[in-house]
Protein backbone atom coordinates (compact mmCIF):
# COMPACT_ATOMS: atom_id res chain seq x y z
CA UNK A 1 0.00 0.00 0.00
CA UNK A 2 1.03 3.60 -0.73
CA UNK A 3 2.56 5.19 2.48
CA UNK A 4 1.73 8.94 0.68
CA UNK A 5 -0.82 11.41 2.76
CA UNK A 6 -3.90 12.06 0.87
CA UNK A 7 -4.65 15.87 0.55
CA UNK A 8 -6.83 17.66 3.11
CA UNK A 9 -9.12 19.71 2.31
CA UNK A 10 -10.39 22.34 4.81
CA UNK A 11 -14.07 22.97 5.74
CA UNK A 12 -14.16 25.81 3.68
CA UNK A 13 -12.21 24.33 0.56
CA UNK A 14 -14.86 21.92 0.85
CA UNK A 15 -17.79 24.18 1.54
CA UNK A 16 -17.10 25.87 -1.79
CA UNK A 17 -16.43 22.66 -3.81
CA UNK A 18 -19.10 20.36 -2.03
CA UNK A 19 -21.08 20.27 -5.23
CA UNK A 20 -17.98 19.63 -7.09
CA UNK A 21 -17.15 16.73 -5.27
CA UNK A 22 -18.23 12.84 -5.01
CA UNK A 23 -18.34 12.56 -0.66
CA UNK A 24 -18.22 8.75 0.59
CA UNK A 25 -18.75 8.70 4.39
CA UNK A 26 -17.35 5.64 5.59
CA UNK A 27 -18.45 6.05 9.26
CA UNK A 28 -20.86 3.07 10.39
CA UNK A 29 -24.69 3.17 9.10
CA UNK A 30 -25.70 4.55 12.47
CA UNK A 31 -23.23 7.42 12.51
CA UNK A 32 -24.41 8.52 8.99
CA UNK A 33 -28.05 8.47 9.75
CA UNK A 34 -26.86 10.79 12.97
CA UNK A 35 -25.72 13.62 10.24
CA UNK A 36 -23.82 13.89 7.22
CA UNK A 37 -22.05 16.12 4.86
CA UNK A 38 -24.99 16.83 2.31
CA UNK A 39 -24.96 14.83 -0.74
CA UNK A 40 -22.34 12.07 1.14
CA UNK A 41 -22.90 8.25 0.10
CA UNK A 42 -22.70 5.74 2.55
CA UNK A 43 -19.97 3.37 2.36
CA UNK A 44 -19.02 1.77 5.96
CA UNK A 45 -14.66 1.53 5.88
CA UNK A 46 -14.84 -2.07 6.23
CA UNK A 47 -17.11 -2.06 2.49
CA UNK A 48 -14.34 -0.22 0.92
CA UNK A 49 -13.11 -2.89 -1.00
CA UNK A 50 -16.11 -4.71 -2.60
CA UNK A 51 -17.03 -1.26 -3.45
CA UNK A 52 -13.68 -0.41 -6.13
CA UNK A 53 -14.95 -0.49 -8.81
CA UNK A 54 -17.66 2.16 -8.45
CA UNK A 55 -15.09 4.07 -6.22
CA UNK A 56 -12.49 4.14 -9.23
CA UNK A 57 -15.23 4.63 -11.94
CA UNK A 58 -16.56 7.51 -9.58
CA UNK A 59 -13.08 8.81 -9.47
CA UNK A 60 -12.41 8.63 -13.20
CA UNK A 61 -15.17 11.49 -13.11
CA UNK A 62 -14.37 13.65 -10.90
CA UNK A 63 -12.43 14.20 -7.33
CA UNK A 64 -13.93 12.00 -4.36
CA UNK A 65 -13.27 13.41 -0.71
CA UNK A 66 -13.53 10.81 2.04
CA UNK A 67 -15.07 11.82 5.41
CA UNK A 68 -15.71 10.43 8.74
CA UNK A 69 -16.29 11.72 12.09
CA UNK A 70 -13.02 13.14 12.78
CA UNK A 71 -10.76 11.97 10.13
CA UNK A 72 -8.76 8.77 11.20
CA UNK A 73 -10.76 7.14 9.30
CA UNK A 74 -10.93 8.84 6.35
CA UNK A 75 -7.48 8.86 6.30
CA UNK A 76 -7.16 5.12 6.18
CA UNK A 77 -9.67 4.76 3.46
CA UNK A 78 -7.51 7.50 1.66
CA UNK A 79 -4.59 5.25 1.90
CA UNK A 80 -6.41 1.87 1.64
CA UNK A 81 -7.88 3.53 -1.82
CA UNK A 82 -4.56 5.23 -2.85
CA UNK A 83 -2.89 1.33 -2.38
CA UNK A 84 -5.66 0.59 -4.93
CA UNK A 85 -4.76 3.34 -7.30
CA UNK A 86 -7.27 5.37 -6.13
CA UNK A 87 -7.04 9.31 -5.24
CA UNK A 88 -8.83 10.88 -2.60
CA UNK A 89 -8.61 13.73 -0.66
CA UNK A 90 -10.09 14.04 3.11
CA UNK A 91 -11.70 16.24 5.55
CA UNK A 92 -9.58 17.91 7.49
CA UNK A 93 -11.35 17.13 11.30
CA UNK A 94 -14.15 15.17 9.45
CA UNK A 95 -17.87 15.62 9.88
CA UNK A 96 -17.52 16.98 13.57
CA UNK A 97 -15.33 19.96 12.08
CA UNK A 98 -17.99 20.57 9.65
CA UNK A 99 -20.57 20.91 12.24
CA UNK A 100 -19.04 23.08 14.53
CA UNK A 101 -18.29 25.66 11.77
CA UNK A 102 -22.15 25.77 11.64
CA UNK A 103 -23.00 23.70 7.91
CA UNK A 104 -25.72 21.87 7.97
CA UNK A 105 -26.08 18.08 8.18
CA UNK A 106 -28.16 16.00 5.79
CA UNK A 107 -30.47 13.11 8.05
CA UNK A 108 -32.04 10.49 6.61
CA UNK A 109 -35.70 10.54 7.18
CA UNK A 110 -38.01 7.50 7.17
CA UNK A 111 -38.90 4.68 9.76
CA UNK A 112 -35.74 2.69 8.50
CA UNK A 113 -33.24 5.42 10.23
CA UNK A 114 -35.08 5.26 13.41
CA UNK A 115 -34.03 1.60 14.14
CA UNK A 116 -30.30 2.05 13.63
CA UNK A 117 -28.11 3.24 16.34
CA UNK A 118 -27.10 6.93 16.05
CA UNK A 119 -24.65 6.73 18.70
CA UNK A 120 -21.39 7.69 17.01
CA UNK A 121 -18.05 5.06 16.98
CA UNK A 122 -16.23 7.38 19.76
CA UNK A 123 -19.13 6.76 21.90
CA UNK A 124 -19.82 3.15 21.27
CA UNK A 125 -16.44 2.70 22.34
CA UNK A 126 -16.58 4.71 25.29
CA UNK A 127 -19.60 2.70 26.50
CA UNK A 128 -17.73 -0.84 25.85
CA UNK A 129 -14.22 0.23 27.39
CA UNK A 130 -16.09 1.59 30.55
CA UNK A 131 -18.73 -1.89 30.78
CA UNK A 132 -15.64 -4.05 30.81
CA UNK A 133 -13.34 -1.50 32.92
CA UNK A 134 -16.92 -1.77 35.56
CA UNK A 135 -17.77 -5.68 34.54
CA UNK A 136 -13.53 -6.50 35.51
CA UNK A 137 -13.44 -4.43 38.60
CA UNK A 138 -17.15 -5.69 40.12
CA UNK A 139 -16.01 -9.16 39.20
CA UNK A 140 -12.53 -8.94 40.41
CA UNK A 141 -14.29 -8.06 44.25
CA UNK A 142 -17.10 -10.73 43.99
CA UNK A 143 -15.94 -13.74 42.67
CA UNK A 144 -11.64 -13.40 42.14
CA UNK A 145 -9.09 -10.75 41.54
CA UNK A 146 -7.96 -12.20 37.95
CA UNK A 147 -10.79 -10.87 36.86
CA UNK A 148 -8.35 -7.30 37.38
CA UNK A 149 -6.96 -8.42 34.29
CA UNK A 150 -10.00 -7.55 32.25
CA UNK A 151 -9.84 -3.64 33.61
CA UNK A 152 -6.18 -3.68 32.75
CA UNK A 153 -6.28 -5.42 29.38
CA UNK A 154 -9.05 -2.59 28.64
CA UNK A 155 -7.20 -0.03 29.32
CA UNK A 156 -3.75 -1.68 27.29
CA UNK A 157 -5.95 -1.31 24.47
CA UNK A 158 -6.78 2.13 24.88
CA UNK A 159 -3.39 2.95 25.41
CA UNK A 160 -2.45 1.30 22.08
CA UNK A 161 -5.27 3.27 20.59
CA UNK A 162 -4.04 6.71 21.43
CA UNK A 163 -0.31 5.97 20.38
CA UNK A 164 -0.80 4.01 17.08
CA UNK A 165 -4.56 6.04 16.18
CA UNK A 166 -6.10 2.94 15.20
CA UNK A 167 -8.86 1.52 17.47
CA UNK A 168 -9.34 -2.82 17.75
CA UNK A 169 -12.77 -1.64 19.58
CA UNK A 170 -14.05 0.22 16.75
CA UNK A 171 -13.22 -2.54 14.43
CA UNK A 172 -15.06 -5.32 16.31
CA UNK A 173 -17.87 -2.76 17.16
CA UNK A 174 -18.40 -2.01 13.79
CA UNK A 175 -19.11 -5.61 12.75
CA UNK A 176 -22.01 -5.97 14.98
CA UNK A 177 -25.49 -5.72 12.99
CA UNK A 178 -26.68 -2.19 14.28
CA UNK A 179 -23.32 -0.98 12.82
CA UNK A 180 -23.34 -2.76 9.27
CA UNK A 181 -25.35 -1.41 6.13
CA UNK A 182 -28.49 -3.49 5.20
CA UNK A 183 -27.94 -5.39 1.91
CA UNK A 184 -30.20 -3.03 -0.19
CA UNK A 185 -28.39 0.06 1.06
CA UNK A 186 -25.12 -0.41 0.21
CA UNK A 187 -26.63 -1.77 -3.21
CA UNK A 188 -28.32 1.09 -3.45
CA UNK A 189 -25.23 3.78 -2.36
CA UNK A 190 -23.01 1.34 -5.20
CA UNK A 191 -25.68 2.43 -7.74
CA UNK A 192 -26.05 5.82 -6.56
CA UNK A 193 -22.33 6.16 -7.48
CA UNK A 194 -22.28 4.64 -10.64
CA UNK A 195 -24.92 6.84 -12.30
CA UNK A 196 -22.73 9.54 -10.38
Amino acid sequence: MSTTTAPALDVEQTRTRIHDLVVIDVRTPGEYASGHLPGALNIPLDALPGALPEIREAADRGEILVVCASGARSESACALLAGHGVSTATLSGGTNAWAERGHELDRPEGPACSTRSNWSMERQVRFAAGSLVLTGAGLSRAHHPAWLLLSAGVAGGLVFSALTNTCGMAAVLAKLPHNRPRAADLAQTLERLRRG
